[in-house]
């Protein structure tokens, strides 16, 4: 076994893979961009190597710095995580020539699967199932319609060497595929200097549910049973499930042996992952193989119990697996919800700052339930421009996929992050979706269920109530507690003043207190809008994030940020600002006017921060609605502003290379 390893990556990834090496009695080294001087990987890391500037390309996916540094530690193995360096054969190859082992495939296994059109062949030799599609280079846009109408519409056109959604296009008709065909050529020449294209079936309604596999050097391969990835956003998941809800006993066992069957065909040494869409009727087809470890690895591991980090280390360090087919079972259910720092309010735009307030809920095992947070970061730590903006991914499993649903919920609504916008309360109002809950689910369920982008949860009657119950709770330890400050002239009596009236939203909700003190811990016999008496319990005290409690012996984690004469209350996807009034101040309170928001139509506001790369405008010019204004960069994205109606610009406040502020206005209009 080795005693030293290298992990050539960065983030929670990098976390995750010192703490299975710690457990295992192996030294670790960080390697670390200006950047991430700071960061919790270096911290957590036994020795850490500074290689380079903070853009990704200037130091961690430059493999001559990697191996000078693995060098420079005695480090006999690296560990590549995912993304950056860890699916380029290359790599692999420079380390093997150096003597240093690579914790994952060969560069023969990298090589043939990461081509989407070599990987199909060896799927066809391999005898797994494939979409219908032409796999040879198209010379044309009509060589390319002349397939689509062979194969039958709708087809997908994608680029051969491509990922992360780049270089894909569906097309309806012969009209869709010639521009398709051209785009997806162009933005494959520029992302990935490789402009070969293929046509496939398209299939409608997809799933995307992979197999994770895992091969010795011995010539054994297991499968480790399922994810369900469907919850997708551009063709980036964002919530993870095992096992699927969707697939049966001999599908999964299908799956399974034509994924053993394609990775012994390229002696798949290692942990992988077979991807496959699914269509309504469980026809499965291969998609693609990741010769590497999955983000959405997490929830394969709670459910079988097996360290997938580990598994990788002692094949790279030639042991056979010690575990067979028959050995693994899928236990349960788990579920993973990927935070990333980008604001669900504004289309998931990317957003980046300091975490003032980051709080995990705790891991461990309570009663059934599990949760488990593989993270990156810490309190006070920096969101980068420069990097994926994933913070962290919980994870939660149980017996049964509804109550890790629940748990999953329970657990969003205890996260506290203050500092940069996040998308907790996207997937805290997903967890209540009926149509997720119910597990109906396809690739294109976050397209067809949020049309319109993102918008809170509206409360219904009832969890105004709940929601109003909260306010007032609070409200009463904060009064309490001024009326204790010293020097106040006349502090209260001790008796709570009965009657109330809770401002939830726009709505309002009488409240009247049948018994109770405002003390730690609190009990609290209420009724809410003339309803039955409920009873309030919690030892929440004024300045905790998270309100603990039952309301009506139901259990409740609500978060409580203080505004002016009241709280934002945040929970299972909701979020109102609550203020909770004597029945007087709530009658001159009706009669107070509206402050509208300002009008900001005839401006162009900076949608995050970033870089102002290029003005596609110049002052005095006529815009039509559609075209071009300006295009902004921000964590690896480039963001096009376009007009949303006809119009004149007139006068510009940012020139190209300027670092923009949130809703800094870039231009104005006449």
């Amino acid at each position: 076994m080795f005693k030293k390893i290298l992990i050539a990556n960065r983030g929670e990834i990098a976390c995750r893979v010192i703490k299975t090496a710690r457990r295992m009695g192996i030294a670790t080294v960080a390697v670390y961009s200006d950047a991430d001087r700071d960061a919790l990987h270096v911290e957590m890391a036994d020795e850490a190597v500074h290689i380079g500037p903070a853009p990704a390309a200037q130091s961690y996916l430059i493999a001559d710095r990697i191996i000078e540094a693995c060098k420079q530690t005695g480090a006999e193995a690296v560990h590549p995580g995912y993304g950056f360096l860890s699916e380029r054969a290359s790599f692999c190859a420079a380390l093997e020539k150096e003597g240093i082992i690579f914790i994952g495939p060969k560069p023969k296994a990298i090589e043939a699967m990461g081509d989407k059109i070599e990987s199909k062949k060896f799927a066809n030799a391999a005898k797994v199932s494939t979409v219908p599609g032409y796999l040879g280079v198209i010379d044309d846009a009509d060589h390319a319609v002349k397939i689509a109408n062979d194969i039958g519409y709708p087809v997908m056109l994608k680029a051969s060497a491509g990922g992360g959604g780049k270089g894909m296009r569906i097309a309806w008709n012969d009209a869709e595929c010639r521009e398709g065909f051209q785009s997806s050529k162009n933005e494959a020449k520029s992302s990935f200097g490789d402009d070969r294209v293929f046509v496939e079936k398209f299939v409608v309604d997809p799933r995307h549910i992979e197999i994770q596999v895992l091969g010795d050097g011995h010539g054994n391969v297991i499968y480790l049973g399922e994810r369900e990835c469907s919850i997708q956003r551009r063709n980036q998941k964002v919530v993870e499930e095992a096992p699927s809800p969707f697939l049966d006993e001999a599908t999964r066992k299908a799956m399974g042996e034509q994924s053993v069957a394609l990775a012994k065909a390229v002696d798949y040494q290692s942990a992988g992952t077979v991807e496959f869409i699914v269509d309504k009727d469980k026809n499965f087809y291969f998609l693609e193989m990741n010769t590497r470890l999955q983000v959405e690895h997490p929830v394969t591991e709670l459910v079988t119990g097996i360290d997938l980090v580990e598994q990788m280390i002692r094949v790279a360090a030639g042991e056979k697996l010690a575990i067979k087919q028959s050995d693994v079972r899928l236990n349960g259910w788990a579920v993973e919800s990927r935070l990333y720092a980008e604001d669900p309010y504004r289309n998931f735009l990317p957003s980046i700052g300091r975490l003032t307030r980051y709080r995990p809920p705790a891991e461990g095992k309570t009663g059934e339930i599990i949760v488990r947070n593989d993270t990156g970061v810490v309190e006070g730590a920096e969101i980068s421009m420069y990097y994926d903006p994933m913070i962290a991914k919980l994870c939660t499993w149980a017996p049964d996929r509804l109550e890790a649903i629940d748990a999953m919920s329970e657990a969003l609504d205890q996260f506290v992050v203050d500092g940069i916008e996040h998308n907790i309360p996207f997937l805290a109002a997903l967890m209540q979706h009926p149509r997720w809950r119910e597990g109906r689910l396809s690739t294109g369920f976050i397209a067809e269920e949020f049309p319109d982008g993102f918008a809170p949860i509206e409360p219904s009657e009832n969890d105004r109530r709940t929601l109003a119950a909260v306010a007032l709770a609070a409200e009463l330890l904060r009064r309490d507690r001024l009326d204790r400050l010293g020097g106040r002239l006349a502090p209260h009596s001790g008796a709570i003043k009965p009657d109330w009236e809770v401002r939830v939203g726009d709505d309002y909700v009488k409240a009247s207190i049948i018994e109770g003190m405002a003390t730690v811990p609190m009990e609290l016999d209420l009724t809410l809008d003339g309803g039955k008496p409920v009873t309030v319990v919690s030892s929440w005290r004024p300045g905790e994030a998270v309100w603990n409690g039952t309301i009506g012996g139901r259990k409740v984690s609500a978060q409580v940020r203080p505004v002016p004469n009241g709280y934002r209350l945040a929970w299972k996807g909701m979020s109102v600002t609550a203020r909770a009034m004597l029945p007087r101040t709530a009658e001159l309170e009706k009669l107070m006017p509206v402050k509208l928001p300002p009008d900001t139509s005839k401006l162009l506001l900076c949608p995050m921060p970033g870089m102002l790369v290029s003005l596609a405008v110049a002052e005095g010019q006529e815009v039509k609605a559609g075209e071009t204004l300006a295009v902004v960069e921000a964590m690896k994205m480039e963001n096009v502003l376009r007009a949303e109606r006809d119009l004149t610009v007139s006068r510009i406040n940012a020139k190209a290379g300027d670092s923009l502020a949130v809703d800094a206005v870039i231009m104005e209009f006449a």
